[in-house]
């Protein structure tokens, strides 16, 4: 058993499959010499030399064309967002193209686009943003969203190995924050499955990302008055473990949706949907949800703080929910 942070947690995913499989290469700004933003990629370079750890220019569209042209060409790209933000310069690239070559005709491509993302790291509205409900909308994407470094570990893993474009987001607030245990051995977790962090009877939190954390913290103090409420973090976004959703509120019969994303469009609106649809007769409250306002995310610490999430504002809605 090895302690490791969210950080070491996503460096040794990408050690692990550039040394089971040299077709895995790296793209990146400042990924190289500088060993990343956040130092993922500390000795990357050294260990695997210039043409599979690659420094890129700052051109998000142009890097990440070249990481679909070589998708297809039968190598595994791994391309690093500096910020999720940045995600935008290269919209065209991942949502016409990369998303839709193997509709289009029938080839694999497979590529995973890593996009450190989320605020409460006093970032601005230009490094804070969390775009995952962007791509939600899109066929032909996964989108994955872990909250533990073995999650972290697991999923990335699987995403390199999986045919498809894969969008990994990784919360910068859990990077050197988040500590876990983790067995010696490979880890795999399967794309698409959802996992109970805490168990509950009264309610179900639906979340992902950073915000299992601050969910389950939460549960904590609503627990101290009486109620005991299930964290469930869905990990994935697409595919999206239905199932274990519904056989959640189907123990608790209340819901409610939290994400960082902005509440407007957040893909929280999606959660509510399908389960109004099809765990309707399982509710005893209305579906609720927690996001953050509809604003761009703030520089000012105080300020960021009154528009993101966090557990306080969990609990309030938590509360609302139970006493419905």
């Amino acid at each position: 058993m090895t302690t490791i942070s969210f950080l070491d947690a996503i460096s040794q995913a990408l050690r692990e499959e550039m040394q089971r499989d040299e077709r895995v290469f790296l793209l990146g700004e400042d990924i190289g010499a500088f060993g990343g933003a956040f130092k993922v990629t500390r000795g990357f370079l050294e260990e695997f030399g210039q043409w599979r750890v690659m420094d890129m220019p700052i051109a998000e569209s142009g890097f990440v064309g070249m990481g679909c042209a070589a998708a297809i060409e039968g190598q595994i790209p791994v391309v690093e967002f500096q910020f999720a933000d940045f995600i935008a310069c290269a919209f065209d690239q991942i949502i016409n193209f990369a998303a839709k070559v193997h509709y289009r005709w029938g080839m694999p491509c497979p590529i995973v686009f890593r996009a450190p993302c989320g605020g409460g790291v006093r970032g601005g509205p230009y490094h804070s943003e969390s775009p995952e409900a962007w791509f939600t909308n899109v066929p032909g994407l996964k989108i994955v969203y872990p909250s533990t470094p073995y999650d972290a570990l697991g999923l990335l893993k699987s995403a390199i190995r999986d045919p498809n474009p894969v969008i990994f987001f990784e919360h910068k607030r859990l990077y050197r924050k988040i500590r876990q245990e983790i067995p010696d051995g490979e880890i795999l977790v399967p794309l698409g499955s959802a996992d109970i962090k805490r168990p509950g009877h009264d309610l179900t939190i639906i979340t992902y990302g950073a915000m299992v954390h601050d969910a389950i913290e939460a549960a904590e103090t609503l627990g101290q008055q009486g109620y005991e409420c299930e964290v469930l973090d869905l990990r994935s976004l697409c595919p999206l473990d239905e199932q274990s959703i519904y056989q959640s509120i189907a123990r608790t019969h209340r819901a409610l949706v939290v994400h960082e994303a902005h509440l407007t469009g957040g893909f929280g609106g999606e959660l509510a949907a399908r389960i109004a649809a099809e765990a309707f007769d399982q509710l005893d409250a209305p579906i609720a949800r927690v996001g953050a306002a509809d604003v761009p995310i703030p520089y000012s610490p105080p300020l960021e703080d009154a528009v993101l999430p966090n557990a306080d504002k969990i609990v309030a809605a938590a509360l609302r929910t139970l006493e419905y």
